[in-house]
């Protein structure tokens, strides 16, 4: 039994792993797409580094793009085996990768313009809506803390992870050489506390541990502290310099927070007068799938719906999904605030939006979370003073403040104590994925301390036996 690590391997998009066991048998562990890394990501994205005909399962632990973004791909190249998640996994699925398509194909049609005039080959986009909406019909729902016998050699179980809505932590046991052999991958972390989904809950004992580490070597502040933060940003911007607040947010989770911290402040009557707009279909649709599954919520956001029916709605609040809208926003001379993906700014209509927006000092681009290094979200929060968006250089006159706290990822002690329920000296190795190489060798430490013993970080491409 071996496993090679494809993806999120020394870096935190792609994230793809494949388990080889018994008489040829391959179990591929997530199917994210590449982003933030220029002509090596699409490069990535067409060229999987195995064959997909030959992943006899591919097993999901969310559905974030850079760990579902390529299944149409998969699917389109070969796979024909089935796709096991949860249920809101694939209910999010549905409508982000056909989005994932558009993207590309509206992307794509920019860029081709430019390039057909310059004389160059025009691109094709990864996979089509078409392709988007085929691979759904080998998905195949999961409960959690739910023992599936997938084959006589491979069972599994999902357990809550706490990221986003649907997050689970995959829990594979692989019958060989007479032995079950456990193996644990945590997808992505939550927070302890988040501020709508339920926490992280333990997980069964492991023999070998696939762990995240995004936020291996920081902390993040309190959840109070996160929205006095975002409500300085507001004021700062929206009241004090009259200009606009564009905020990158990813789809699932991010946008949900922010929307949920800016009701929280409207029902204290301490939001300032402006409009609020949420430019993405995706958000809004994944919005209103995330209202249909109350059963995920936490405790403290059940109680606030007992005074406010929808945490995701309020009068100053517009979710956008006509494209026509969207641009009209661009011709907006007032105060307001735009919320829309992506995350790293790196597809969709937020690019757009920055390209508008970032020659104007009175505005402000508010970065929420990590965002992989080489993306224009990465760029714009480590101060880059001139950046390139669809092939044009703007210079930033904007100001670019970053509020990590946002995050849906875990910090390293979040991260730890959900570990916790793993008796470390039964673990015979740990294998530290994504994250950027930094982070992990900081994480790799707080692991040892912890008493992990064989700690490793894969690299891009790597096999190790089990």
């Amino acid at each position: 039994m071996n496993i090679t690590f494809y993806g999120a391997a020394r870096t935190v998009t792609g994230s793809k792993h494949v388990l080889s066991f018994g008489k040829g048998k391959h179990v591929l562990l997530d199917c994210g797409l590449f982003q933030g890394h220029g002509q090596d990501s699409d490069e990535w994205n067409r060229h999987f580094g195995f064959d997909p005909a030959s992943i006899d399962y591919l097993i999901l632990s969310h559905a974030h793009i850079d760990h579902s973004g390529l299944i149409p791909r998969l699917v389109k190249d070969g796979f024909k085996g089935p796709i096991y998640c949860t249920a809101a996994t694939l209910d999010l699925c549905m409508i982000m990768l056909e989005d994932s398509a558009h993207i590309q194909e509206s992307d794509v049609k920019y860029l081709n313009k430019r390039r057909v005039a310059q004389g160059k080959e025009p691109l094709k986009p990864l996979y089509s809506v078409d392709d988007a909406k085929f691979c759904m019909k080998q998905f195949v729902p999961v409960q959690y803390n739910t023992e599936v016998e997938i084959d006589p050699e491979l069972k599994l179980e999902f357990t809550d992870a706490g990221h986003i809505l649907g997050s689970a932590v995959v829990n594979i046991q692989v019958y060989e050489d007479h032995y079950w052999h456990k193996i644990a991958f945590t997808g992505d972390l939550g927070r302890l506390n988040p501020k709508i989904i339920r926490s992280p809950q333990a997980f069964p004992q492991c023999d070998f541990l696939i762990a995240e580490s995004t936020y291996g070597d920081r902390l993040h502040k309190q959840d109070q502290e996160s929205i006095e933060d975002l409500l300085r940003v507001v004021e700062d911007t929206c009241v004090k310099k009259a200009g606009k607040l564009i905020i990158p947010a990813f789809s699932v989770g991010r946008t949900q927070e922010i929307v949920y911290a800016l009701d929280t402040l409207e029902n204290q009557g301490r939001l300032p007068h402006m409009k609020v707009y949420v430019d993405s279909p995706l958000s809004t649709n994944a919005t209103d799938i995330i209202r249909n599954h109350p059963e995920c919520f936490n405790e403290s956001v059940v109680a606030y719906m007992r005074n406010d029916a929808d945490p995701f709605g309020f009068n100053k609040l517009t979710y956008i999904r006509e494209a026509e809208q969207s641009k009209k926003l661009n011709s907006l001379h007032e105060p307001c605030i735009i919320i829309s993906a992506s995350g790293m700014a790196e597809a969709g209509r937020i690019k757009h939006h920055i390209a508008n927006n970032i020659g104007n000092e009175d505005n402000t681009i508010l970065i929420v979370g990590h965002c992989e290094e080489g993306s224009l979200g990465a760029r714009l929060a480590r101060g880059d003073e001139e950046v390139k968006i669809f092939g044009e250089k703007h210079a930033v006159k904007a100001s670019v403040q970053v509020m990590e706290s946002f995050s849906a990822h875990g910090d390293y002690e979040e991260m730890l104590h959900v570990l916790s329920c793993q008796r470390a000296d039964k673990v015979k190795k740990v294998f530290v994925v994504h994250g950027e190489y930094p982070t992990q060798q900081a994480y790799q430490s707080k692991l040892e301390a912890a008493g992990f013993k064989h700690v490793v970080i894969p690299d891009k491409g790597e096999t190790f036996e089990l």
